[in-house]
């Protein structure tokens, strides 16, 4: 499972920026020193005339409790087989449904069976014995399906359940987490073609206990169970499931009926289903078939949708140490979906973010990543899965880590910690909001918590430690034990450190306790020092971590380089003390100390650097976060060395590296810099570079730089870039922007016409109302935020009958459960900061504007509470609740 959370964007009223998740600033930042203090309890004196007594304070009155501790599902019964068959009212938004589950008694001898049923109506609960179904007694309380057997089974007798039954996912109280956020199994996306611009789909999600939602089973990510499912649906209706199509027959009412067959076993919240009318691109890889699933305006770019599919599937083998292990491996692009992607057995669904033409997808790193990550699940999570949520991270962690494998293999090492870093701000991040806990977590307070920066983030950055300490070649073979020794089966933290400690022959328990079952991360104050005196260089590490919180002391091997005459000399030392110094005997004061010279050790960081060691670490220390450390301590400094740096650093070989320097130079007219910005605004190799160069032109304010961005507008192709040049072209030579928003008016991009439209709410000329009527559909996600925004700045400037129409027109993107949740948070959102606009105007108006203000003020908060009262959905409702 893949989730991200994107940066809510704000344009022009108010810049009230609402943020889901945001990774933070770079990690390596002060810590304070802990201080420790005893206080002893003291007696109580008291005085009373001349009575001197004293009364000692009570004994605390100590309670013990048992720590919080979620356990592995008990299996009762093992689910050995599960047959479905599946159709659907699309009007009632049902799924009608038969199961057929073979089970047996896990060990103990038993006559009964309770079984995960979310929300059904049931039917019938028989037992299959040949041709004759035989009714059985169940009890059901809307989620528990409990059912008494025909007599007592031993554990190596196996029975068949069959249960006719209707799903009604709508009709379930609506859970989730901010990983997935909903939870009701089965959605169906315009079920009613109520939204023209909209197709029809259905599609599934399981993780966590979700497929319980549209079909029974015993939903726990420890069972393990093959699979059939017919699946009928109109005949224009294209469908994907888990394992392989064996049949497709065509029915005499119009319907189709596709027969999919899993034979290998696999959890039940891998379950899937993708229904649509969608573009299918197959291709080969090993005799097994690759499949990519999108809308049939996305054909032609499918391959590129899911890039490099074939040559990942070789690198995990290779690196794995075991071929891709499934017999197929099929991708599809879904509407609305509740989650970043999903790792579905041999069927991975991916939300729509992921859809777009060459253009749209210049420079995107985003979908290898999520291809890499979903990809690595087929192993780490499918194949070998986590015996209970606690040990997540074993699925997640892995993942995640298969994603630096990736771009360390494709892009080079830069590519690859660069990765490694948003990573490692993103889990520090998550600590400063209050979230410490172990990696592998049995004392979570919901299984949906665990889907967080430590199961993902935090995991593949340990992995990455271990990579570092035991190397490569043992790292490798380890993961190829843990998949071979484990196949096909659920696993918990310890089978990986067992799998380790039998390939290297080392106890690995100091690590796995330290960085699995602990809980936080190193906080490190590390200072520098030379002595003349001696010829010794010192470094003193100090370990600042809050006790009560994480480990006291965190133990590691760390490199250290020392640079003498330009050159390094390396040093392998161990922390294990809460302060420590290191010394060594060098002729000369070091030019430069670097601490984890690998730069694989998690942890946050403070250092007492100079700037001339700093300027010594960009131009000759050998990774990207040895450079990236030297621009940002170097970030506030003005003198003429350190903007030397950040002038070289403009042609560094590292792209973001390229674009820091843009944001921390200093330049002015006449600064020789100018002409290379000038150059990497028309021609850097990388988009996002730039895009950012074109600011730090118009930041000049000089219109002799419009004719560089007309250059761009001419011939760029990435829409990034060429929305930055529109929206600079119009500081600099808003007559020219202007021309050439008309020219790009038939782009149908939501940035290009969020840009568009910025543009013309600027000139405040009601004439381009019936372009913004025009692309009113077409815009979606983040820039629907920008886009309605523009729409209320220009009819403000206008009439109150013009501003009324259009809050109308808000409101009912706003209350359409059709719309997506983007558009409805973002015509929500226009109408509180157009609210928030008139407040401002009625502070200084005179009495009788006054009067008139006050009274669309209150209208317009009447349509504002209409908006939010007719919200079902939880995270809006969350975000809609800071709105007055």
């Amino acid at each position: 499972m893949y989730y991200f959370i994107q940066t809510f964007k704000y344009m022009k009223i108010t810049r009230l920026i609402l943020v889901a998740a945001l990774f933070l600033v770079y990690a390596c930042t002060p810590t304070k020193v802990i201080e420790e203090t005893i206080v002893e309890a003291a007696p109580t004196e008291e005085r009373d005339l001349d009575t001197l007594v004293i009364t000692p304070e009570p004994e605390p009155v100590e309670t013990f409790e048992l720590p919080k501790y979620n356990p592995s599902a008990t299996r009762t019964h093992d689910l050995i087989h599960t047959k479905l068959d599946v159709k659907f009212d699309w009007s009632k938004q049902h799924l009608i449904g038969k199961a057929w589950l073979d089970l047996k008694p896990y060990f103990y001898a038993t006559d009964q069976l309770e079984l995960d049923a979310k929300g059904f109506d049931i039917h019938k609960v028989a037992l299959v014995k040949g041709s004759i179904l035989q009714d059985l007694k169940y009890d059901y309380d809307g989620r528990k399906l409990k059912i008494v057997l025909d007599r007592v089974y031993k554990a190596d007798e196996e029975y068949q359940i069959h249960i006719d039954y209707t799903a009604k996912p709508n009709e379930l109280e609506v859970g989730g987490s901010a990983a997935i956020t909903q939870d009701k199994g089965l959605y169906f996306i315009n079920p009613l073609k109520e939204d023209p611009n909209k197709p029809q789909q259905i599609w599934t999600q399981g993780e966590t206990e979700a497929s319980s939602c549209w079909f029974p089973t015993i939903d726990k990510p420890n069972e393990r169970t093959t699979q059939e499912m017919e699946i009928t649906v109109e005949d224009r209706f294209v469908t994907l499931s888990n394992g392989d199509l064996k049949k497709s027959t065509k029915n005499t009412d119009g319907t189709r009926t596709d027969y999919w067959v899993m034979a290998d076993a696999h959890a039940p919240y891998l379950f899937m289903m993708a229904i649509g009318e969608f573009a299918v691109i197959k291709e080969q890889w090993k005799g097994k078939e690759l499949g990519y699933y999108v809308e049939p305006e996305y054909e032609k770019y499918a391959k590129n949708i899911f890039p490099y599919t074939p040559e990942m599937l070789d690198f995990f083998s290779e690196k794995y140490g075991l071929d891709y292990p499934w017999s197929k491996y099929s991708q599809v692009v879904v509407r609305d979906y509740v989650s970043g992607a999903m790792e579905n057995t041999t069927g991975v669904i991916f939300g729509e973010f992921m859809q777009g033409t060459d253009r749209d997808l210049i420079d995107v790193e985003t979908n290898e990543k999520i291809v890499a990550h979903e990809m690595a699940h087929h192993w780490f999570g499918d194949y070998v899965t986590c015996e209970s949520w606690a040990n997540l991270t074993l699925n997640e962690g892995f993942a995640n880590y298969s994603e630096y494998m990736w771009m360390e293999e494709k892009h080079g090492r830069d590519a690859a910690d660069h990765h490694w870093l948003s990573e490692l701000n993103g889990y520090i991040g998550s600590t400063k909001r209050g979230s410490v806990h172990p990696l592998i977590h049995y004392g979570y307070n919901d299984k949906e918590d665990m889907f967080d920066a430590h199961s993902y983030n935090k995991g593949g950055m340990v992995l990455h430690m271990l990579r570092g300490i035991i190397g490569d070649e043992a790292f490798y073979a380890s993961l190829e034990r843990y998949l071979k020794e484990n196949a096909m089966t659920d696993v918990e933290g310890h089978e990986l450190r067992l799998a380790v400690e039998d390939i290297t022959g080392q106890d690995m328990n100091w690590f796995f306790d330290q960085w699995f079952y602990g809980a936080g991360h190193p906080q490190l104050n590390i200072t520098y020092g030379y002595n003349a005196d001696d010829k010794k260089a010192t470094i003193t590490i100090e370990q600042n971590q809050d006790p009560e919180q994480m480990q006291p002391i965190f133990q590691a091997p760390v490199a250290i380089d020392v640079y003498v005459n330009g050159k390094p000399i390396r040093h392998e030392v161990w922390l294990n003390e809460r302060m420590q110094t290191f010394s060594f005997e060098v002729a000369d004061k070091p030019q430069l100390i670097n601490f984890d010279a690998h730069k694989t050790l998690l942890c946050e960081k403070k250092e007492n650097k100079s700037e001339e060691e700093l300027i010594f670490q960009y131009h000759n220390a050998p990774l990207f976060l040895d450079r990236y450390e030297a621009l940002v301590g170097l970030r506030s400094s003005e003198s003429a060395a350190a903007q030397n740096v950040f002038k070289a650093a403009l042609k560094d070989n590292f792209w973001s590296l390229r674009r820091m320097a843009l944001e921390f130079i200093k330049i002015e007219t006449g600064d020789g810099s100018i002409a290379t910005i000038t150059e990497m605004a028309a021609n850097d190799s990388r988009s996002d570079v730039r895009a950012r160069a074109i600011q730090k032109l118009v930041e000049l304010d000089d219109a002799k730089y419009a004719s560089t961005l007309k250059k761009v507008l001419d011939k760029e192709l990435a829409y990034g870039v060429i929305s930055e040049a529109l929206l600079g072209l119009n500081e600099l030579a808003p007559a020219d922007a202007l021309a050439y928003a008309k020219k790009l008016e038939a782009e149908e991009k939501p940035s290009i016409i969020a840009t568009i439209t910025a543009i013309y709410a600027g000139t405040g000329d009601l004439q381009y109302l019936p372009y913004f009527d025009k692309v009113w559909s077409k815009v979606d996600g983040f820039n629907s935020t920008d886009f309605f925004d523009s729409y209320m700045i220009l009819l403000i400037q206008s009439d109150e009958s013009k501003v009324k129409d259009g809050i109308n027109k808000l409101a009912k993107v706003g209350k359409s459960d059709s719309q997506s949740l983007w558009r409805r948070y973002a015509a929500t959102r226009s109408i509180y900061n157009t609210l928030e606009a008139y407040r401002d105007k009625a502070k200084d108006a005179d009495e009788a504007m006054k009067a008139d203000l006050d009274a669309t003020i209150t209208s317009m908060s009447a349509v504002l509470d209409e908006v939010k009262a007719a919200e079902t959905n939880g995270q809006l409702k969350r975000l809609y609740s800071q709105w007055k």
